[in-house]
């Protein structure tokens, strides 16, 4: 094990939220418009994360609704296969697996295009939701010898709450799983192509800010939500609310900043040759709750905290270093590899 690095724990992290198809294209560096075929990897933030989880050693679920359809079924074989629970998927008789097409442009940003009118994780309703796969994320205590913890943490983005019904949805699903004592955790996720406007998707990520505990932005998102273009303590704070235990800020190849009631600081990124920045940031936050879930005392000592944000940062370096969101996941051995070797 990594230097007093956390334990990847045994309690249940449940993701909630959309997975689809990514179509990426064979040449990088092109327009959608350019490019001459496409290769399908399996995507979506949540369940990116639920992977990651599992890549981890860690307990995870997903839980969302995918098309009753070749790419939906396939999807749902991808969540089993890497180990994550498959319990909380619903099927869509009548819609479609959502699709995005991805490039990474040549200035190194990506371009996406949606197929999602309406897709089926759009329409994911309340009273399909597995409540019993949701509240048992907490029913499992263990016990060390010194005290009983519990495990437990909820796992979200903001695409889920775009339309109805999936919106309320998701508002029932993180009220469930507060009521049964879930670490509330979120993602926001931006992809403006999908939200009416810029001021509905702001509006509406923000509708739900002051109920999570773990909150992860990317230097971009932060840009977004506060309307300022710098990246400093100043700005990061203002997205402070009393109910929050972690915000953290990512910063690509910069590493990390981290805030807490207590104390802040920023952890360095590892350094390597990024091919693919696609579920790096899915990764972060997987190997940041699987390593607090049975044990949330890290969120208040900061040395613990460092070392498994170093860890985390570790995860998403080599996230990037392939083609790919799943595929480029780690295992423990890949990050603890480069951590020694860094």
């Amino acid at each position: 094990m990594a230097s007093n690095c956390a334990v990847t724990g045994s309690g249940l992290i449940v993701s909630f939220g959309e997975m689809l198809i990514d179509f990426v294209p064979t040449v990088s560096g092109v327009s959608l418009a350019e490019a001459p075929g496409f290769l399908k990897a399996p995507g979506g933030a949540p369940a990116n994360v639920a992977i990651a989880v599992a890549r981890l050693g860690g307990k995870a679920a997903f839980v969302g609704k995918l098309g009753d359809d070749e790419f939906g079924h396939m999807l749902a074989g991808i969540l089993k296969e890497n180990g994550v629970s498959g319990d909380g998927i619903n099927f869509d008789q009548g819609a479609r697996t959502a699709l995005a097409f991805v490039t990474l442009r040549a200035d190194g940003e990506r371009e996406f295009m949606f197929y999602r009118n309406p897709s089926a994780d759009m329409l994911l309703r309340p009273d399909e939701l597995n409540l019993e796969l949701i509240k048992s994320a907490t029913s499992r205590a263990i016990d060390d010898g010194t005290m009983t913890r519990q495990a437990k943490v909820f796992h979200y983005g903001s695409i889920s709450l775009i339309v109805e019904p999936c919106r309320s949805a998701h508002l029932k699903a993180m009220e469930v799983a507060k009521d049964a004592g879930a670490l509330l955790s979120y993602d926001p996720n931006l992809r403006l192509p999908l939200w009416p406007s810029p001021e509905e998707a702001r509006e509406q990520i923000l509708s739900i800010w002051d109920k999570a505990e773990v909150i992860k932005v990317s230097d971009v998102e932060l840009e977004f939500l506060t309307g300022s273009n710098k990246i400093d303590d100043e700005s990061a704070l203002s997205l402070w609310h009393p109910n929050l235990k972690l915000l953290l800020v990512t910063l690509g190849e910069h590493g990390c900043r981290y805030y807490t009631k207590a104390f802040k600081g920023s952890v360095e990124a590892f350094h390597v040759n990024t091919v693919d920045t696609t579920g790096a940031g899915d990764s972060y936050i997987g190997a940041l709750l699987c390593k607090i879930v049975d044990d949330q005392s890290v969120l208040e000592d900061e040395a613990r905290l460092r070392e498994v944000l170093k860890f985390a940062n570790a995860c998403g370096a080599i996230t990037t270093t392939k083609k790919g969101a799943i595929p480029a996941l780690p295992t423990e051995a890949d990050v603890l590899s480069l951590i020694k070797g860094a």
